[in-house]
């Protein structure tokens, strides 16, 4: 290869090195004059502002009976009286049924003539021991049948009352499980009895609002087929927060006598609890949750900033903001899920 040739060569390559940037070139102005420019999304708002709220929520409840238990006889064993009459009142010490107790009764004669017997002879060993007749040892012994005679037939008499199945408080007999002549067992449920003559409301509420449920509070409540409202007096509540619902169960004294009260019947109870000033409140659907954080966009010099918030409480349409926005700010309302930091944003619609 001579020298012109190599240099012919080199001219060429270089050529074809400067097409190919300028086409390059050419190509990335091209693409950059086609793309679009990025379009602000047509979103609506709302400017917060400074307002006074009651904090009311509505929780369901349960009316409980002042007491209530189911009746289990102690003993296993046939029945042989029933005198449950289902949805009667009655007295504190009632008897509701009766098991066999012939044979415990029969123990019962027997020790009674072994006592007598042997009482005889702790008297006639007592008049022996006066006199030296016999030892104080002998006499002892007598004595100590005597005595273990006697815890026999305690005994026996305590299995004869507990075949007996009584009433533990005054109260309204429910269904009765059983007829006269089943065999039954302490787990056998003869019936159930409930102090109907004073009833309980009991319900749950958030942990948050546990503090200001103090003994003595009033509440209101509903319930199904009624038209008015009743009333209660807290009364009592639970020493710890349920770990699963974090929630803590209350529990109040109604105040009220209606026949439309009864155990086990569902309540709509009404709470009006803490009172903000100065409360900021948004739409529910301006939250934006991630994770145990919540976030908010509001409006700033047209771009969408995201900010996290501090909820308080709530209600079916707002919640309050306790932290991270203040009065005046511009909160976006719609589009919450489309919406990244620093993205363009056009307001449409601005609420007050």
């Amino acid at each position: 290869m001579n020298f012109r040739h190599f240099i012919s060569s080199i001219t060429f390559i270089a050529l074809l090195f400067l097409a190919s940037c300028k086409h390059k070139k050419e190509s990335e102005n091209a693409g950059a004059k086609t793309a679009p420019a990025q379009q602000a999304l047509t979103l609506e708002g709302l400017i917060t502002s400074a307002q006074t709220v009651n904090a009311s929520i509505e929780v369901p409840g349960t009316i409980i009976a002042n007491e209530s238990t189911e009746i289990h006889p102690e003993v296993s064993g046939r029945i042989v009286s029933l005198n449950v009459r289902e949805g009667s009142f009655v007295s504190q010490g009632s008897l509701l049924a009766k098991l066999y107790d012939e044979d415990l009764k029969a123990q019962l004669k027997k020790l009674d003539v072994q006592l007598k017997i042997a009482e005889q002879t702790e008297q006639r060993q007592s008049e022996l021991l006066k006199i030296q007749g016999i030892s104080q040892q002998e006499y002892d012994l007598s004595l100590l049948q005597v005595h273990n005679l006697k815890a026999d037939m305690d005994i026996v008499r305590t299995a004869i009352r507990k075949t007996e199945v009584r009433a533990p408080f005054s109260g309204k007999l429910g269904l009765k499980n059983i007829s006269p002549g089943a065999y039954v067992t302490p787990a056998s449920i003869i019936t159930t009895i409930s102090q109907v003559s004073q009833l309980k409301l009991e319900f749950t509420v958030p942990e948050k609002y546990g503090t200001q449920l103090k003994t003595g509070r009033m509440v209101t409540f509903s319930i199904d087929g009624a038209e008015r409202k009743f009333s209660a007096s807290v009364i009592a509540t639970e020493d710890y927060v349920n770990e699963s619902t974090r929630s803590l169960t209350i529990r109040a004294l109604i105040k009220d006598k209606d026949p439309l009260l009864l155990p086990g019947a569902f309540a709509k109870v009404e709470l009006t609890l803490e009172k903000g000033e100065d409360a900021i409140m948004i739409p529910n659907n301006a939250i934006l949750p991630q994770g145990r954080s919540k976030f908010a966009f509001k409006y700033s010099g047209g771009k969408a900033e995201q900010v996290e918030i501090t909820t308080g409480i709530r209600d079916s349409t707002n919640i309050q903001v306790i932290s991270g926005l203040t009065p005046g700010d511009t909160v976006l309302t719609t589009g919450i899920l489309y919406l990244r930091p620093g993205m363009d944003v056009k307001l449409t619609k601005v609420a007050q």
